[in-house]
């Protein structure tokens, strides 16, 4: 189960401390994981500085992939 972060700085220090803890088992899958999903939130981060959320996964790929065909948005 996957905890809810308050807010994306709080899961953005989780990460870095996180990364700083594999790397100190030499668990590089974990590693390598949490570098892409610190990059995803940073990348966020940057263009919603003022959403202070922890975004879920489908936002953080819709941010990055806003042409992806889940992340079209139609008006009625």
């Amino acid at each position: 189960m996957k905890l809810k972060m308050k807010s994306i700085d709080e899961h953005i220090q989780k990460d870095q401390s996180e990364i700083a803890s594999a790397k100190e088992e030499g668990n590089l899958p974990k590693v390598r994981h949490l570098t892409e999903e610190l990059k995803d939130l940073e990348g966020y981060k940057d263009h919603h500085p003022e959403d202070k959320h922890d975004p879920n996964a489908l936002e953080l790929f819709c941010d990055a992939n806003p042409d992806e065909p889940e992340c079209l948005v139609y008006d009625d």
